[in-house]
């Protein structure tokens, strides 16, 4: 049975194809890998637990590891945090079935630090972040949630969306928890023709690091093998 929950207008599905950065990785709750508004990558977190140490801008891909990137805007994810906080307040969040944080892509807390980027990429966009929180998401029960809530009404101020999470086979990296998973935005009986906004994230944990990496549209990239070169790339910067 599909779980229901209400959001703002900031998700009005008629305007999908005209807010792809916003709903590909933005700061629009607590936390995100991206500085527009809209989806957001968050988890729950201690109050009163410190900041992270501080993520170096080194820590994420140089612009040519992306294929045909361009546009790239880079954001600090402190900053986002503090700009996001009226946001996230002001929202209705109704977590129906923990449903909520599958369907917003929530994998990033409060108490977090981090760098991000976001590029335009042929077919869509692209978006990494590379956070340090001193409270990492699970991403094994993350999966296992996502995999629950596979179907998703979503109720919109102007109108409603389906949420459709498929998990796959995340890419295995050594001594770190990893996810994989597609979500499809559809409107309801929405032609097939019609495929709707498709939204991939990728996201490798160890430790007190946490990398993650979100295309939206038809970029043909393998996120996957991109989310294990930025793991890679960031272990230095962060001396691992």
């Amino acid at each position: 049975m599909a779980a229901r929950i209400r959001r703002t207008s900031r998700f009005s599905p008629p305007k999908w194809r005209g807010r792809a950065v916003a709903l590909v990785a933005s700061a629009a709750a607590v936390a995100t890998i991206s500085g527009a508004s809209g989806e957001s990558i968050q988890a729950a977190v201690t109050p009163t637990a410190p900041a992270a140490p501080a993520v170096p801008p080194a820590a994420l891909l140089p612009p040519e590891t992306v294929p045909n990137a361009s546009a790239r805007d880079g954001f600090d994810l402190g900053r986002a945090l503090s700009t996001s906080d009226t946001d996230s307040r002001a929202e209705s969040r109704i977590d129906v079935d923990g449903c909520a944080d599958v369907v917003h892509g929530k994998l990033v807390g409060a108490n977090a630090t981090g760098q991000g980027f976001q590029s335009a990429v042929p077919g869509g966009q692209v978006s990494e972040l590379v956070a340090r929180t001193t409270n990492p998401p699970d991403l094994t029960a993350w999966a296992g949630q996502a995999a629950r809530c596979s179907k998703v009404t979503v109720d919109d101020a102007a109108s409603t969306a389906v949420s459709t999470v498929t998990v796959h086979p995340a890419p295995a990296v050594p001594n770190a928890k990893t996810l994989s998973y597609q979500q499809l935005l559809t409107l309801p009986g929405q032609p097939p023709e019609l495929p709707g906004l498709r939204l991939r994230t990728v996201a490798i944990a160890a430790d007190d690091v946490l990398v993650v990496l979100r295309d939206a549209g038809t970029t043909g990239l393998d996120l996957d093998a991109l989310a294990v070169t930025a793991w890679q790339h960031a272990a230095g910067p962060l001396g691992r």
